[in-house]
């Protein structure tokens, strides 16, 4: 057995632990209930840093975080333009399919003998 294979079953172990201190402790107060998750979790992060696996997650993690520090939000007059153009664009095609809705229903009340 790998010490990277232990080291990973023993992180989940860790935060399974958490999580059942939180519903073993069912009738102590709620901070104590939330500390006993926290633990679990920190001593899962702890342990689980240690493996290749998580080692990886974190340096994805870190590029995620990177990248999206990179992002340019759009000004508020732009947001208000776009928002504009979406909504005049969907009141346009309300407008065209109430047109071929109308039309195609004519169409086959035509053709069904129903129409004066």
């Amino acid at each position: 057995m790998n010490i990277n294979n232990i080291r990973l079953g023993l992180s989940f172990l860790l935060v399974g632990g958490g999580l059942l201190g939180f519903y073993m402790l069912s009738e102590q107060p709620t901070v104590i209930r939330i500390l006993s998750i926290l633990a679990g979790v920190g001593a899962f992060i702890a342990v689980f840093r240690t493996t290749p696996q998580g080692q990886k997650a974190f340096g994805f993690l870190g590029e995620a975080i990177t990248e999206a520090k990179k992002v340019v939000w759009p000004t508020r007059k732009e947001t208000i333009q776009m928002t504009m153009i979406v909504f005049i664009l969907v009141v346009i095609m309300a407008i065209f399919l109430a047109f071929i809705d109308i039309s195609f229903s004519y169409i086959i009340n035509l053709l069904l003998g129903r129409g004066d």
